[in-house]
């Protein structure tokens, strides 16, 4: 799923067959690596965060979640750079 989007247990289990959102968990909850498998974006089906194993908890999938949501609108217009255009290259200095 895109950064700073977020499935529940129930839709990311129904959407790979299985009949058990709690699979789901208990596989976020084992999961060895946390941020390049980001289960930080499942959340309850009712929207509320649920647990998370990563950091300190539920504040760290707070955290994550709304780093996200900040960096997306500027990932979706194309504004999000990750180099300066003029290569890193200031007018007037030498390397």
């Amino acid at each position: 799923m895109p950064p700073g989007e977020t499935r529940s247990y129930i839709d990311i289990a129904r959407e790979i067959g299985c009949r058990s959102p709690r699979a789901i968990g208990q596989a976020n909850g084992s999961n060895p690596i946390p941020i390049l498998i980001p289960c930080h974006r499942v959340v309850a089906a009712d929207g509320s965060l649920g647990g998370y194993s990563g950091g300190e908890g539920p504040a760290t999938k707070r955290y994550l979640l709304a780093l996200e949501a900040r960096a997306r609108p500027a990932a979706a217009t194309g504004e999000l750079t990750l180099f300066p255009p003029d290569g890193g290259q200031r007018q007037g200095t030498t390397r």
